[in-house]
């Protein structure tokens, strides 16, 4: 019987000091976020500007209403109890500063600018691409196994370009669940700034569009075709598609060696984000409108690339 990879973490002390970072106020509540809160710009139109900031600045959480909702992702907080949350805690640190109320980063949270937050690389980037389901509402796990689904269940989709060295989050779409993987593939990669070098996905991104969206970033397609997939016939002085790579070398070796050999098991990483999204955050969406429920991910994207820039675990195999 195979006995399953063991795995040991050897910085232990630099990620336990990482992890309970994650928790602490000043980090999500620092002097440059106090700096921003207040609106310095004038629209120039009649009426009053707006109170509070939402210029988009490179951490996406610089300005009063995305750390508002920031604040509300990362501990849970319903909207009156973030807003009790922040007054109190700006009364205890002596900061004369209003907090936005519920109703007003409900307003204007679908106007955030966002921008993720990544380190820049100079060298190329493999890229992971998955998605996942967000529950907006809904019967629980429970009641679904013992009474079946209802009507009234439903959720969203949420795409996710990761890279697979670093583990942050490049690129990201929220969809109606009704949108295809093979879809969103496109304004993933836009988003993404750096080189990509690969791009790795299921097969639910075997699709001629695919192909030729990775081909126009100058990357390397590792997605493996269909069990009935065929060989196209293209013209004899074009160049081949880059499908076409792929599928010869997996009818020769086999699936299974061909994704040894491509890195497509690097694929998982994005699975493991998906899966560290939705332990931090709860895998549930609060807001009523599609907008605002797309901003709250992004502002958890922002968030979690923001804890794993802090520290993350570097593991070894252990040897049997």
């Amino acid at each position: 019987m195979k006995t399953k990879a063991q795995y040991k973490v050897k910085n232990w002390n630099a990620y336990d000091a990482a992890l309970k970072q994650r928790g602490s106020i000043t980090f999500w509540v620092n002097e440059e976020v106090i700096e921003q809160w207040r609106n310095q710009q004038k629209t120039g139109r009649k009426g009053a500007s707006n109170y509070y900031s939402d210029v988009a600045m490179p951490s996406a959480t610089r300005s009063g209403n995305a750390t508002m909702g920031t604040i509300q992702s990362v501990f849970h907080l319903p909207g009156r109890q973030a807003e009790g949350f922040l007054e109190s805690l700006f009364m205890l640190m002596g900061i004369e500063l209003a907090v936005p109320d519920r109703s007003t980063l409900s307003r204007r949270l679908s106007k955030l600018s966002m921008k993720l937050p990544v380190v820049p690389k100079d060298q190329a980037v493999h890229v992971v691409v998955d998605s996942t389901g967000v529950k907006v509402y809904g019967e629980g796990e429970w009641k679904v196994r013992t009474h079946g689904v209802g009507k009234r269940r439903t959720w969203r989709k949420l795409h996710l370009g990761v890279d697979s060295e670093s583990g942050e989050i490049l690129g990201a779409v929220v969809t109606t669940n009704d949108m295809a993987d093979c879809e969103v593939l496109p304004d993933i990669l836009e988003q993404i700034e750096q080189p990509i070098e690969q791009v790795s996905g299921d097969g639910g991104y075997d699709t001629k569009g695919c192909y030729n969206t990775i081909s126009q970033r100058g990357a390397r397609a590792t997605i493996p075709p269909r069990s009935n997939a065929k060989m196209q016939q293209p013209h004899p002085h074009s160049q081949p598609h880059p499908r076409d790579e792929n599928l010869p070398r997996v009818n020769q070796v086999g699936r299974k060696q061909w994704k040894q050999e491509s890195g497509y098991h690097r694929r998982s990483l994005s699975e493991t984000a998906i899966f560290r999204l939705k332990t931090i955050f709860g895998g549930k969406l609060r807001r009523r409108f599609f907008d605002n429920q797309a901003v709250d991910l992004f502002l958890q994207c922002a968030a979690l690339n923001r804890m794993i820039q802090l520290g993350k675990p570097d593991s070894y195999k252990v040897e049997n």
